[in-house]
């Protein structure tokens, strides 16, 4: 109701007050009394706080008529139907263990049977102290009236099949009933479970006989939050004919309005929330056969605040929060499949719509891709995931040898043009850089080198080659699931770095001796400081950033078949002059500018 003008008279001002107050008390009498409980077919009352009714797309919202239809359905709406006394009840089959309260009948844990924690607990993918700090859990639902939303997310709800005082636990396949009224609005969820990730959730919310607007939403933080704040990554996507969209926790509504969503446009086949390994994806029903067009998901997000410590310092952390809902929530129950489970490539596939694409392995996927395929093979033949990185590394190596190779040829040759090359440029080093006799001097190499048969780029390949190679090792290290937690003697995770920063020294140390056993082509002596320098900078990177461990074990691997290769190289390949080539016309390059 718009505000009076200050130019209107008093009289009709408070007219309008009294009709104000009238009507107002007509719309929302006095809460009654809850009313004897003596039917069979319901449990003791609870009644909810005031403002329960709930308002929102497709329900009748507060200071507006309702048609006679409605007024007989609430005449007729059951009586409050709730519990007394906060339950749980526990669901579970091979893959979770699922904690419900009836308390708002919500999540208050979802662990992963298969999958642990840093401390070797079984994973709970629910931050039971994030949703504590901010009161909202998983598989709560959104009103468009906050008020209304915190009535039914805080209520008791009835549990069909009711729980014991302390808690019952029932074995998939299973089916959950919560259910709570004040009288006027009525709440129901259903939730059916199998032996999959996937669970089925229908939502019906009513008041006065007419649907009511809602979402599902999943809140109070998700994932692994035993990993350092630096590695937890939280996002939510939309997806959308195969493809994925990331958004940001920041992403996600106002940064000056964190407790209100925002929509997010579009219609999608799966929207979710993930971290690095795991994910919650809503997905709509399945189709039937002779439907044309899937049902579409709707989203809307926003962020969570809470304090924490990253770095030993308390700063604030932005955790992502969702709501999803179908297209039709407005006129029916809102029903869709929740997949809550490792992001396994294998696992992802066989859901429809196909969830693979959640594991994103980045520009190079290429090669990240097959890497992780062929060391998925090795691993059914190994035990051990480090060990599987050792041979997929001396095969990568072997393959590679031809390359090296050629790189060690190139080497001799420059390294017998050396003395000849640092002639030329000592005696154009008084000359700047854009002298244009500086070009003389590059021709002068450059026959040099054609006359020795030498590519100064062909000592470069190999590293050239091994360069995408690391990125994609690194990529799947971090991205695939089956590296998380992986054990290689003194190291717990292969996809983090070395707690001991055993490896990184090690690998620096094997650098430096392979260096050694390589012919020196530098001829300038500030490059050749920078080359031995290059293993102590390779051990310091690997120890200051958070570059996982298997990338580590993979270069010292390199590096020990390198070690060996060049030892082979020196006992079996002297240096030889290039066929065909013999000093002629270019030995007396060395004549004066």
């Amino acid at each position: 109701m718009s505000e009076l003008s200050d130019q209107k008279r008093v009289l009709i001002a408070t007219v309008l007050s009294i009709a104000v107050m009238a009507l107002w008390y007509w719309q929302f009498p006095p809460a009654r009394p809850p009313e004897p409980v003596n039917a069979p077919t319901t449990s003791s009352s609870s009644v909810t706080p005031p403002g329960s009714a709930i308002a929102g797309g497709g329900g009748a919202t507060a200071g507006t008529s309702r048609p006679a239809s409605a007024t007989i359905a609430a005449a007729t709406s059951p009586s409050a139907v709730g519990d007394t006394a906060e339950k749980t009840i526990v669901v579970e089959n091979g893959l979770y263990r699922v904690v419900f309260s009836n308390r708002g009948a919500v999540v208050r844990s979802w662990q992963l049977k298969k999958y642990t924690d840093a401390d070797r607990k079984s994973l709970d993918l629910v931050h039971s102290e994030a949703a504590q700090e901010s009161g909202n859990w998983p598989l709560s639902l959104q009103f468009a009236d906050a008020q209304a939303e915190q009535a039914a997310n805080r209520a008791l709800y009835l549990m069909k099949p009711s729980a014991a005082p302390s808690q019952d636990t029932l074995t998939a396949p299973a089916e959950i009933e919560f259910h709570w009224s004040d009288g006027q609005v009525d709440v129901t969820k259903r939730l059916k479970f199998d032996d999959s990730y996937i669970v089925q959730v229908e939502t019906s919310v009513q008041r006065g006989g007419q649907p009511v607007a809602h979402r599902i939403a999943w809140r109070g933080g998700f994932g692994d939050f035993a990993v350092l704040p630096a590695q937890r990554v939280m996002t939510a996507f939309t997806g959308a004919a195969g493809g994925i969209r990331v958004i940001t926790a920041t992403g996600l509504g106002d940064p000056n309005q964190r407790t209100v969503p925002a929509e997010l446009p579009g219609s999608f086949d799966v929207v979710g929330i993930e971290d690095r390994y795991f994910t919650a994806a809503f997905m709509p029903p399945e189709a039937p056969a002779a439907q044309l067009l899937p049902a579409v998901m709707t989203l809307s997000g926003r962020q969570l605040t809470r304090n924490t410590l990253i770095g030993g310092q308390a700063q604030q952390e932005i955790l992502p929060e969702i709501a999803a809902g179908t297209t039709d929530s407005a006129s029916a129950p809102v029903a869709m499949r929740v997949f809550v489970g490792p992001k396994d490539l294998d696992v992802l596939k066989a859901v429809r719509p196909p969830l693979d694409a959640l594991v994103q392995f980045g520009w190079f996927g290429f090669i990240a891709a097959p890497l992780f395929y062929i060391l998925k093979w090795l691993h059914g033949y190994v035990p051990n995931y480090g060990l599987a990185i050792v041979l997929l590394t001396a095969a990568i190596n072997t393959l590679l040898y031809p390359l090296t190779l050629k790189s060690w040829r190139s080497m001799q040759r420059m390294q017998k043009a050396a003395p000849e090359i640092r002639s030329i440029q000592d005696r154009y080093k008084k000359y700047g850089m854009r002298d244009p006799r500086k070009a003389e001097m590059n021709k002068e190499v450059m026959a040099v080198y054609a006359r020795e048969g030498v590519n100064p780029l062909g000592s470069c390949l190999p590293m050239l080659v091994q360069f995408p190679i690391w990125y994609g090792i690194n990529r799947m290290l971090t991205a695939t699931l089956e590296l998380r937690h992986a054990q290689w003697l003194w190291i717990t995770d292969l996809s983090v770095r070395d707690p001991y920063y055993i490896l990184p020294v090690v690998m620096a140390l094997m650098m430096w001796i392979q260096q050694k056993m390589t012919p020196m082509t530098a001829t300038d002596p500030s490059q050749q400081r920078m080359m031995n320098l290059m293993p102590l900078m390779m051990g310091g990177m690997f120890i200051f950033l958070p570059l996982s461990s298997g990338l580590v074990l993979y270069i010292l691997t390199s590096n020990v078949v390198g070690v060996a290769q060049r030892w082979h190289l020196n006992r079996t390949s002297p240096i030889k002059p290039p066929k065909g080539k013999g000093k002629g016309k270019g030995d007396d390059a060395a004549s004066q500018p």
